[in-house]
């Protein structure tokens, strides 16, 4: 299985998606069962085709393991002096629930205080997708992403909070529909007081 994600030329985006057929046709059959364990006609008009794509669906959401977040830090990993706060912030972003198989959809925020060393920052997204598109829970995302940053940059700190709201929590259980779930992490300089008011304060902000 394959999945590439590549800048193009004039700085849109290009994605190609691939898919390995054994594991397509494998998934399928058994999205083939659970269907009609449901109570569902697999073979009438609307539900035909539903298992392949339902198959191929799975594969793209959880294309996260196919991903080396440290590996996108590091091609785009540069020499630079600054040692200010860089925070890259709603980052938008769409996980599996690892409980109930339901999505949770919300946005990351990150930063980082450079020491020696910056990356660019459409990478720091990259590395939230790369984790996020896994079979997670929220407070293991968040450490994931922070641990990542931390390891490959050597930074002087890290800072990762995310909001998200969970369809685990909407559709089914207590059914809440305004919840919403704000986990953080915190490395060096972030643990202490002023620098961590001093991000907290600017993704809640609106600069632009």
């Amino acid at each position: 299985m394959e999945f590439t994600i590549n800048d193009s030329d004039i700085g849109g985006f290009v994605r190609t998606d691939s898919y390995d057929d054994k594991v397509t046709h494998e998934l399928a059959k058994h999205y083939h069962e659970i269907i009609k364990l449901l109570g569902e006609d697999v073979t009438r008009e609307g539900l035909e085709k539903t298992p392949i794509r339902v198959a191929k669906a799975m594969q793209f959401l959880l294309q996260g393991y196919n991903m080396d977040p440290a590996e996108i830090l590091k091609s785009a990993k540069f020499k630079e002096d600054y040692q200010q706060m860089v925070i890259v912030k709603d980052i938008d972003l769409f996980s599996m629930c690892e409980h109930h198989m339901l999505p949770f959809i919300g946005k990351a925020h990150v930063a980082y205080i450079p020491n020696h060393y910056i990356t660019g920052l459409s990478k720091i997204g990259r590395v939230v997708e790369a984790y996020a598109r896994r079979m997670q829970v929220q407070e293991r995302l968040t450490t994931q992403i922070k641990d990542c940053v931390q390891d490959t940059l050597k930074p002087l700190g890290v800072a990762v909070v995310i909001e998200a709201r969970h369809l685990c929590m909407q559709m089914r259980g207590v059914q809440k529909q305004n919840s919403v779930t704000t986990t953080s992490d915190f490395t060096g300089a972030f643990l202490k007081d002023a620098t961590r008011k001093e991000f907290l304060q600017l993704i809640g902000t609106k600069l632009m």
